[in-house]
């Protein structure tokens, strides 16, 4: 619909005043009516674009031109004529080009979205990750993680099968250091409880990688995935198969002959993973999973939005795409960077055990916090000559700082969710923008993450029970899936916007097709309200939030932050302007 952008319509407004009378009137009464007289030219009709939006640019062209051989006196109408035919031009020329693209992905195999059934799959997946996750945690807590002290990634998929197999298996975990240092005493049947653990953890693995790779292999064979999420599928993939080496990096650290010489690292006595190894493990599975999540969830919503009527598309786009809505999406982003650091945290609490000393809340001892000489010990220290080390080394290897910083992370987390929930329940601008789906998610986050904060302190005060702390573990997994699922519903879907774009054709328009245009948006204040000064009431509101959390804000930064937001609402508004005023001249 190349006549239907602003610029074409432009070109109708300079070209003849009575142009539209003669589209839609009596042709009799238009030639014996005066030329003299100027009357403002009525916008096209919705029946007329839709009769003509299938018809070629040269065939609108050549109508265009028997309205005006009336005309052809005049240079003003002749000059008009040639500036339609140029707007035309351009428009049907890049119109030409999308639709060329359009046709040259269908050629080759890549549709415009995916199929829904690829998010289904995609999300199974990702419920498959929960739940290895999950398992992995109890593996962890029941101590069977090292019991398999070999990595064979094939030959490895089959159990033992017989006696000799076990006693095989069973003789090389007796010469580990865990065996060695902890558990000296244990029997075969003992061995035997914790084998199945990790030999379970380690084949769902593979079941994650084959079930994630073969169909996802159909999928794109079939021309079910666009190229843009084919790139991302393949991504995840890469990411899986990683994850196994990651797997077996961790494992081999807690395999190592250094725990049998007491004293020879500090603080690793007891035989144990890596915490380090520990968190890069657990946080790449987190990373799958939530990439996992936020593709299943983008192509379910680009397919909604694309079977809606495209003026409905275009109104939720425009709603989303309104500037006062970024400090709202930059704290939701902030949060969920702040969940998966705390989660990460956690997994450092874990790797050393830090969750069996100090076990009550709020108080660490005699105090909130633990005295700065057990916070900061010299014990930890690798440069005793330096001392460079000393607080990154007490931070990460530490279990008291370890234990403190993971209460610090927790309570800033609750905070901003708190936070995040008054802000959208008292801002009557926020409210006012934010879709209905949006609010929903805020109240399931604040929801999950008073679960989270009780099963931390449950976990914390019963010195780790295997139940409680593996609730936790999945609390934290599922309080990320629905900060996640938050951000999926306020982000633009990109790929639906490009989709509706090319099917629209327009390309001159603002917001990027003709049926936004048509839209009053409604963001349910009165006429005339102050949209400028809501949104940067908004950003204000989100920078104050900021600073009573993290404590230290470049004042510079928000400054720039809020002058941008600022001249992009004025933009807005300008425009909002022009669309009355021409509104108001056709009327």
């Amino acid at each position: 619909m190349a006549f239907s952008s602003s610029a074409f319509q432009q070109a109708l407004y300079n070209a003849a005043p009575r142009l539209s009378k003669r589209f839609f009137s009596c042709q009799a009464h238009t030639r014996s009516s005066s030329l003299r007289h100027v009357l403002p030219v009525a916008p096209l009709s919705r029946s007329y674009r839709s009769n003509c939006s299938t018809r070629p640019a040269h065939v609108f062209r050549q109508h265009i031109q028997r309205q005006f051989r009336g005309f052809r006196s005049s240079a003003h109408q002749r000059q008009a004529v040639q500036q339609i035919e140029q707007v035309l031009e351009k428009e049907s020329s890049t119109n030409a080009d999308i639709l060329s693209q359009s046709t040259k992905n269908k050629r080759s195999g890549w549709p415009d979205s995916s199929s829904n059934t690829v998010a289904y799959w995609l999300l199974a997946s990702a419920a498959s990750v929960f739940g290895i996750v999950v398992f992995g945690g109890l593996t962890r807590l029941t101590e069977s993680g090292l019991s398999i002290t070999e990595w064979r990634p094939v030959t490895g998929s089959l159990p033992p099968m017989s006696q000799s197999d076990w006693e095989s298996e069973y003789e090389k975990y007796r010469k580990s250091p865990e065996f060695l240092v902890l558990n000296s005493k244990m029997t075969l049947e003992e061995f035997k409880s914790i084998y199945w653990m990790e030999w379970i953890h380690r084949i769902w693995g593979r079941v994650v990688g084959v079930t994630f790779l073969l169909p996802g292999i159909y999928f794109v064979a079939r021309g079910r995935v666009s190229r843009n999420m084919t790139k991302k599928i393949t991504g995840i993939a890469g990411l899986i198969g990683f994850q196994g080496f990651i797997g077996w990096w961790m494992v081999k650290s807690g395999l190592k002959d250094e725990f049998l010489v007491p004293g020879e690292r500090a603080g690793r006595d007891v035989p144990r993973v890596s915490q380090y190894r520990l968190a890069t493990h657990l946080g790449t599975a987190f990373i799958a999973y939530l990439s996992m999540l936020w593709c299943g969830l983008d192509i379910l919503r680009t397919n909604r939005l694309l079977r809606q009527n495209v003026d409905k598309s275009a109104s939720d786009l425009f709603a989303l795409r309104h500037p006062g809505l970024r400090s709202f999406k930059i704290a939701v982003a902030a949060l969920l960077g702040l969940t998966f650091t705390t989660a990460m945290s956690g997994a450092l609490v874990a790797g050393l055990d830090a969750g069996l000393i100090y076990n009550e809340f709020p108080y660490m001892g005699l105090g909130l916090t633990p005295p700065r000489s057990e916070l900061f010990d010299k014990f930890y220290l690798r440069e005793r000559d330096t001392e460079k080390d000393l607080w990154w080394r007490n931070m990460l290897e530490n279990p008291s700082l370890v234990q403190l910083d993971h209460r610090i992370l927790a309570t800033t987390t609750f905070t901003a969710v708190h936070a995040l929930y008054f802000w959208t329940k008292f801002s009557p601008a926020l409210k006012s923008m934010l879709p209905r789906a949006a609010m929903r998610g805020v109240h399931g986050v604040l929801g999950f993450v008073w679960l989270q904060v009780i099963l931390g302190i449950s976990t914390l005060i019963y010195m780790v029970p295997i139940p409680l702390a593996s609730a936790h573990q999945a609390g934290a997994l599922a309080l990320l899936s629905y900060v996640t699922v938050l951000g999926s519903r306020i982000w633009v879907p990109k790929a639906a916007v490009e989709i509706l774009r090319k099917r629209a054709g327009a390309v001159g328009t603002k917001y990027n097709f003709p049926a936004v245009e048509r839209i009053k948006p409604n963001y349910g204040a009165a006429e005339g309200a102050p949209v400028l000064q809501a949104s940067m009431a908004s950003a204000v509101v989100a920078a104050a939030g900021s600073l009573a959390v993290a404590g230290n804000v470049d004042r510079a930064k928000v400054e720039q932050q809020r002058m941008k937001l600022g001249r992009e609402q004025m933009d807005f508004l300008q425009w909002q302007a022009r669309k009355t005023l021409h509104s108001s001249m056709r009327s």
